[in-house]
């Protein structure tokens, strides 16, 4: 059982996982703090004066209820999105540019190049 569990555990799918949540988890931290401390203390300046969403609430009977919260977490959401979004277009954007690249310039093989130049030297004679 111990040695089927090693081969489960160290399959290169799961570490390749196991990378990915790290990774994951360590970009969402930095979105996080994108979103907290730079962009809703800006959009709660332009919206009202520095007004923070998460404290918006009213009361009704003995239930607070938090919209404020909620439109807090919806805009959350959006910007951690859209920031998703930008990180991976740029990806893409580069790696298709790499690929054109690659297409533009085929790669000659060293033999090619040997029989053409033996060619043109055979049609000079």
């Amino acid at each position: 059982m111990w040695n089927e569990f090693k081969k489960f555990a160290l399959k290169g799918n799961v570490l390749d996982l196991a990378v990915g949540v790290i990774i994951g988890a360590a970009f969402g931290k930095i979105v996080s703090s994108l979103v907290d401390d730079i962009i809703m203390p800006l959009v709660g300046l332009l919206v009202g004066g520095g007004i923070d969403f998460s404290k918006l609430s009213f009361i009704v009977g003995d239930a607070e209820v938090k919209y404020g919260s909620f439109i807090q977490t919806v805009v959350d959401f959006l910007i951690v999105a859209f920031s998703i979004f930008i990180f991976v277009r740029i990806i893409n954007k580069r790696f298709r540019l790499k690929e054109k690249e690659a297409q533009a310039a085929p790669q000659v093989d060293k033999k090619e190049v040997l029989l053409t130049e033996i060619r043109d030297l055979l049609k000079e004679k």
